[in-house]
């Protein structure tokens, strides 16, 4: 596991395109991950061929720290997003994806922050073993939940830290 790289965002992109295409993860551009590239946690091959990604997008508070109480009762405490989590067909099953998530989760908690959200198509059900519960939109950060598609019935899951 390391952080991502600038020059990772075509590998990004790749990885990403086949859950892009299911309808599981929402289209980005290149010059996106590039952009972004600090938010995500990768995985690769000793070839460097990436296997999984995750970002984390820390939103300033005031935001949650119990992900089923809204902000005002809490303070000032940062929140972060989970987004773009993808771990290649041929490494699923394999532990890879609760590894980026346990990755996802002490980087978070390094950097203080109060609750952790996402948002999926699919079960969630890693979140849910990882401690996620599921947690109504407005609960979240503003300017992510705000971006949320509702046509992609996304459920919004969260997670105290």
């Amino acid at each position: 596991m390391r952080p991502a790289r600038a020059g990772d965002a075509a590998a990004l992109l790749r990885l990403s395109e086949p859950f892009v295409r299911s309808g599981a993860l929402r289209e980005r551009p290149v010059h996106v991950y590039a952009a972004r590239a600090a938010d995500f946690l990768v995985a690769e091959t000793p070839d460097g061929t990436l296997q999984g990604c995750l970002g984390l997008r820390v939103h300033a508070g005031p935001e949650h720290i119990d992900p089923q109480r809204p902000a005002p009762e809490h303070g000032g405490a940062a929140a972060g997003v989970l987004y773009n989590f993808c771990v290649s067909r041929q490494r699923q099953g394999s532990g890879l994806g609760a590894r980026l998530l346990g990755a996802a989760l002490a980087a978070a908690r390094a950097q203080s922050l109060g609750a952790l959200f996402a948002a999926t198509t699919g079960s969630g059900r890693l979140f849910l073993r990882h401690g996620f519960v599921s947690a109504r939109p407005g609960l979240a950060p503003r300017a992510w939940a705000c971006t949320l598609d509702p046509r992609r019935g996304a459920r919004v899951l969260a997670r105290a830290l």
